[in-house]
């Protein structure tokens, strides 16, 4: 094993820091960062690749080594950091001293595997890392069988949006697209789409039936969909509210529908 880094300025931790902080070096490189055993141990499991590890002994004790060492290919390159180096390098508090250099999954539409009656989840121009994160749990609760972003505003891999999915960006097929390959997509493979949107014409989620293919198409909490998209849907939905507010969190309204689908398809 090589000799521990103590210094903020080895080029390896360098590296970390562009790949952590900047989108273009993540798409370049093709990899990114993940922070934590439970996150790291969920990639692993989904077969996801590791190039290198970087563990603070001072944080993660001897038994969470060893967990960390079966989890991980042999050839996984294994480093020791200080603690002020970890601490350099890590983009949360609490950290349990493990980050991990990991090869994000390259994924377009056709490369989907489907099944005969599909649930998919839309996001159309998300931008903050914590909303799709967020989407990505609820999605991997719920068995959706992909997650689609339209036009994204992040990248899927940002190590924040990791970090809120609790790693199950890697537990469920996420692929960027553009809404046009999108909805040629769906026509292709006979998914019906629903969008979430507050307009006149918009009924109760309730009356819908969500058994058959289906795409619950998203907006941004600031704009909501764009016209464009919500008006090539086949659908219109709306979760009724009853109190003062007119809307929801996009991830907590992407709960209530996956899960009004995934009440329908079990009962």
């Amino acid at each position: 094993m090589p000799d521990p880094i103590s210094s903020p300025q080895n080029p390896r931790i360098k590296a970390l820091v562009r790949l952590q902080q900047k989108s273009a070096e993540r798409r370049q490189q093709g990899l990114t960062i993940v922070e934590g055993l439970r996150e790291l141990t969920i990639a692993r499991a989904a077969g996801i690749a590791v190039p290198a590890v970087y563990v603070c002994p001072e944080l993660l004790p001897a038994a969470g080594q060893q967990e960390l060492r079966q989890a991980l290919a042999a050839d996984t390159e294994w480093f020791e950091v200080s603690r002020a180096v970890f601490e350099k390098v890590a983009y949360r508090e609490g950290s349990d001293g493990v980050l991990a250099l990991v090869r994000a999954p390259q994924r377009r539409l056709q490369d989907l595997p489907l099944p005969p009656n599909p649930l998919v989840l839309v996001l159309e121009a998300v931008e903050k890392p914590g909303n799709l994160g967020a989407v990505l749990r609820t999605a991997d609760a719920a068995q959706a069988d992909a997650v689609i972003v339209c036009d994204p505003r992040t990248d899927l891999y940002n190590p924040n949006a990791i970090r809120s999915s609790i790693g199950c960006v890697f537990t469920v097929p996420v692929v960027a697209t553009t809404r046009e390959e999108l909805l040629g997509w769906c026509r292709q493979h006979g998914i019906r789409t629903y969008a979430a949107a507050l307009t006149p014409q918009a009924r109760p989620y309730t009356d819908y039936d969500f058994r058959g293919p289906t795409a619950l198409v998203m907006g941004t909490e600031a704009d909501g969909l764009t016209p464009e998209l919500m008006q090539a849907c086949d659908e219109t939905i709306i979760i009724p509210m009853r109190g003062y507010i007119d809307s929801l969190n996009v991830s907590t309204a992407t709960a209530v529908l996956a899960f009004e689908a995934v009440r329908q398809r079990q009962g």
